[in-house]
């Protein structure tokens, strides 16, 4: 079967290295100045010297007493420092001239709604809870090969997050932390998310934008842990939603790839292996009780993401393992 890709011109590619390079430069250095986050000082107690730790959220928390390796610690920190935030502050400027050209060039069609909802879980440090799964997967392939395809295949209104209950704990302890709940971090990226009035798996904001909460079917053993899972302690908080493909979902190769909005803005999409959201895709088209409207968008879309796996991602071309076949997001 042939499928026609559109491809992106010569001009649009190098612009998407270049945006990609810097980007992926931007999160190192975010990363690291993360490390260097609050102060240090020292502090004098019972006639001797403990090294202090100063959160931003105003936290204490003591190092230990004063030793030779902790005044080389305290050294390297307020050395290192100012360093790393003077380089965060350039690449961030340096990404803000990128966002221009890519929106001048048309470089991305991800959805920016999608954009500011992954910015939102990286800044509050929990995007590694979750895996971006069903349509938007999609942006993830095009940006990697370099081209665009059909819109048919891409109309979606609603976004699906794969929740990993495996890492609640420290979920949960992020978020305690931080004295928020899951729908606020997405009010972040839009003030008018509210919890869905019957669904409370989903929130919807102004212009009717879903973003869902999956997660998996919890093993016999943690059933009365994780049945009923709200995300946090909030009454209003949204609900993850038991997924008949989660538990596969986890278990299959990830998939991780800089994808550009329409404004311009850029943000690291974690999602799933083409070639087994292609079998998941095809498998649910086959499925007896699949609606007769999505049957056939599926089916299409596992031909041509292994089309292009084929074509522009042969490096992706060796199959998963036996184990890694079974996944997939069925989107609402």
């Amino acid at each position: 079967m042939n499928f026609s890709f559109v491809e992106l011109s010569e001009e649009q590619r190098r612009q998407y290295v270049d945006a990609e390079r810097l980007f992926l430069a931007l999160e190192a250095a975010e990363e690291d100045a993360w490390k260097y986050r609050g102060s240090l000082f020292w502090r004098e107690q019972a006639g001797n010297r403990y090294l202090i730790h100063l959160l931003p959220d105003s936290r204490q928390r003591s190092l230990g007493r004063e030793s030779e390796a902790l005044r080389a610690k305290f050294e390297h920190f307020t050395q290192r420092k100012p360093k790393a935030e003077q380089r965060v502050k350039e690449l961030r400027e340096t990404a803000d001239t990128m966002k221009r050209l890519n929106r001048a060039l048309r470089v991305g069609r991800t959805p920016d709604i999608v954009i500011d909802v992954i910015h939102a879980l990286r800044k509050a440090r929990v995007v590694q809870h979750f895996l971006l799964v069903g349509t938007n997967a999609l942006y993830a392939y095009e940006s990697a090969a370099g081209v665009r395809f059909p819109h048919e295949v891409m109309a979606t209104r609603d976004a699906d997050f794969l929740f990993d209950t495996r890492r609640r704990a420290e979920f949960v302890q992020v978020m305690e932390q931080r004295g928020t709940s899951f729908l606020e971090l997405l009010r972040k990226a839009d003030k008018t998310f509210e919890r869905h009035p019957t669904d409370n798996h989903t929130a919807v904001n102004s212009k009717g934008y879903e973003v869902d909460i999956i997660r998996r079917f919890p093993p016999p053993e943690l059933e009365a842990t994780e049945h009923p899972l709200r995300m946090t302690e909030d009454e209003g908080d949204l609900w993850a939603m038991r997924a008949t493909t989660g538990q596969q979902l986890l278990s299959v190769p990830k998939f991780k790839q800089v994808v550009i909005g329409t404004s311009g803005a850029m943000a690291s999409m974690i999602t799933v292996h083409p070639l087994a959201f292609a079998r998941i895709k095809r498998s649910l088209s086959k499925q007896r009780q699949r609606s007769a409207l999505k049957a056939p968008k599926d089916k299409l879309q596992a031909d041509m993401v292994e089309e292009l796996v084929r074509q522009y991602l042969p490096h992706l071309a060796e199959q998963p393992s036996h184990n890694d076949d079974q996944h997939g997001a069925d989107d609402h």
